[in-house]
């Protein structure tokens, strides 16, 4: 674990040096967390490129890193050492002599850091009989997760093949597991990588939430707010939790010990918390996401500046090469989250639309997008087996299936669009004003409250595009769009309740109570997770044990056909699958059906099974309980090959 947090750090140091080519004003956390999200992001680019030609080795990541950290040389740079020593002692003093601020600032830090630890740490685990994970909707994810790290590190997949479905380009991003696979690479192991690099992304995103809202709406403590508002989001399901306490007969403190399900995420409720259903499941969000704030932020500083004092202020070569880096670092979405990309054109077109007049810096920009952007997308739709047209459909109401579409939006986020309504008319008839407390070097302009209306109107448009057609083969992977609206709204909502909070004891009253609302179930399902009470086993000991015995018997590029499930011990092997889950293949476009008919016609035995183990090139059978039960595999037929490796009940046989 030591070497991940060596290497995190790192990052964010060479991250810290190139945010001053970037942003002027911004706070040491800032340019902390923005630094180690694209320099992630950067040196998984990098790497991808490297490794798909020279392979994945302990060279070629050290190399990779060493050319990602070279923006460490920006600090011999006497402006950018003079800004850096700036913001290094203002964070000194900011730490000398112990005040009821300065404390309340700490535990505020403090105290979502050890929730992200003790949350992410619940993402994988091992004990004596197995693999676990103690996320609830972790059980699919995690493994579909190992098995794009593993193909990396033991199976050195480079190009990248879709390890789930043989014969296929890897379209799914996939650099956030590039990046645990690099460091497994320098010495980590696989837990504490994903862990540090999971702790250190939320925390990353933690800090850039809260300063994209403060700049949004002027409002420091809506800043504070707005991050509880993202990672504790929830509707209405304390109200199902409250029934359940009731019909339990337990007392609190053992319901809360013995919660007995989810209260954001069911049949009853599709709007899950952030954190369960996104940010532990969904490894590329973690990344995607706050590298699209930071690219947000530059989007509305643009957007919201008076552009006759820019111009006087910034020299004439500085006004467009900025632009085009942070399009850079945006062009690097597609094989890091999709959908982040997606978002952010439909936001980046409506601006453009809105303010023609900045064009330059539109086109810069979308200049910057393009260089890394059209590669990678151009990489990724040839030789991939998803079919683009199922990316697209005409689908009303999201996920809400036969629910009332206002009751299924008022029940899944309870008084969220409520207060963002109100947060829009509060920011529009009197917005805060508040008085720094030191002078600064260059204070911003007051803003025209209609400016920040305009900015949130491509987000609006997005919760409409993703209730009226589904962006991916799943209408519920719409959230990954969808969450941009809810990121887009915190600052209003949490506007709306800083000002609450300033207007007097009832007020105030009326404001904790909204709080509550808002993040109760939310909090109730992070809490299940981080204390330990779902322990969902993935691979038993068997599969561990057969797994190392296939990754020292088999070839590393060995085609394996098994069950297609989601926790085959193939899965732990790097070794590529002729087929896996179904779901994860169909949510990705896949047609799977004919593959799947021929699986099940080779387990069957017989001369289709040979005809077709010849078609596909197989080279290894596994044959466990699971094909036993599922595919009725016929072993005696396959008895005729000889046990390539054998684990308990598990068998895998060399059929070629």
């Amino acid at each position: 674990m030591l070497i991940s947090i060596v290497l995190i750090a790192l990052l964010a140091l060479a991250g810290m040096a190139l945010t001053y080519l970037i942003a002027d004003e911004e706070t040491f956390m800032w340019r902390a967390s923005a630094g180690t999200i694209i320099l992630s992001a950067i040196f998984g680019t990098l790497l991808f490129v490297v490794a798909s030609i020279a392979g994945l080795n302990t060279a070629t990541v050290a190399i990779c890193l060493g050319l990602t950290c070279f923006p460490i040389g920006l600090y011999w740079r006497r402006d950018i050492r003079a800004r850096f020593k700036h913001d290094r002692n203002r964070v000194g003093d900011k730490l000398q002599g112990a005040t009821a601020e300065k404390l309340a600032r700490f535990a505020y830090y403090a105290f979502f850091l050890v929730i992200f630890w003790l949350f992410f740490e619940r993402a994988y685990f091992e004990l004596a009989d197995g693999i676990y994970t103690g996320g609830s909707q972790n059980y699919g994810d995690l493994p579909f997760h190992l098995g794009a790290i593993f193909s990396f590190t033991e199976g050195n997949n480079f190009p990248p093949q879709n390890p789930s479905w043989a014969g296929a380009k890897f379209a799914y991003p996939f650099i956030s597991d590039l990046l645990t696979a690099a460091f497994m690479k320098l010495g980590a192991d696989v837990k504490g990588a994903m862990l540090i690099q999971n702790v250190s992304w939320a925390f990353a995103l933690l800090v850039l939430v809260e300063r994209f809202t403060a700049k949004l709406t002027g409002s420091k403590l809506a800043g504070r707010l707005a991050p509880a508002l993202l990672f504790f989001s929830g509707g209405l399901g304390f109200i199902w939790f409250f029934k359940d306490y009731r019909e339990s007969g337990k007392s609190l403190i053992d319901i809360l010990l013995q919660l007995p399900r989810d209260y954001t995420i069911s049949d009853n409720f599709r709007w899950g918390n952030s954190m369960v259903v996104m940010f532990l499941t969904q490894r590329s969000i973690l990344l995607g996401l706050p590298l699209t704030i930071i690219v947000l932020g530059y989007l509305w500083q643009t957007f919201s500046r008076v552009e006759a004092a820019y111009n006087e202020k910034i020299p004439l070569i500085r006004r467009f090469s900025v632009p085009v880096l942070i399009g850079v670092f945006a062009g690097m979405l597609p094989l890091i989250h999709l959908h982040s990309l997606a978002a952010l054109f439909i936001v980046t077109a409506c601006l453009f639309a809105i303010q023609p007049a900045k064009w330059r810096e539109w086109i810069a920009f979308g200049l910057g997008v393009s260089v890394i952007a059209v590669p990678e997308l151009l990489w990724s739709i040839t030789g991939t087996a998803s079919d683009t047209t199922k990316f697209f459909d005409w689908h009303f109401g999201w996920d809400s299936r036969d629910n009332n579409i206002l009751w299924f939006w008022l029940k899944n986020t309870g008084l969220l669009i409520p207060l963002i309504a109100l947060g829009i008319y509060l920011y529009w008839t009197k917005p805060i004003a508040e008085t720094p407390k030191k002078p600064v070097r260059n204070p911003a302009p007051v803003l025209d409250p209609k400016l920040l209306l305009f900015f949130y109107v491509p987000f609006i448009l997005l919760f409409l595009i993703s209730n009226v057609a589904k962006l991916a083969p799943w209408e519920w992977d719409n959230i990954k769009i969808l969450i941009y609206w809810f990121i887009g709204s915190i600052p209003f909502v949490a506007y709306a309740l800083a000002r609450a909070w300033t207007g007097g004891t009832l007020l105030r009253a009326g404001a904790v109570a909204a709080i509550a609302v808002l993040t109760l179930s939310g909090s109730l399902d992070v809490w299940r997770t981080l204390s330990g009470q779902v322990n969902s086993r993935v691979f038993d000991a068997d599969a561990i044990e057969i797994a190392e015995q296939i990754k020292r018997r088999t070839p590393a590029r060995s085609l394996i056909l098994n069950a297609p499930t989601f926790n085959s011990p193939v899965v732990l092997t790097g070794r590529q699958s002729l087929m896996r889950y179904s779901g994860h293949l169909s949510s990705h476009g896949i047609d799977y059906r004919p593959r799947e008919n021929d699986v099940k016609r080779i387990y069957e035995g017989g001369g289709v099974s040979e005809m077709l183990l010849k078609q596909y090139n197989i080279e290894y059978v596994l044959v466990s309980t699971e094909e036993r039960n599922t595919l009725k595999a016929n072993e005696e037929y396959f008895k005729k090959y000889p046990v390539a490796a054998e684990a308990g009940q598990i068998r895998l046989y060399r059929v070629k």
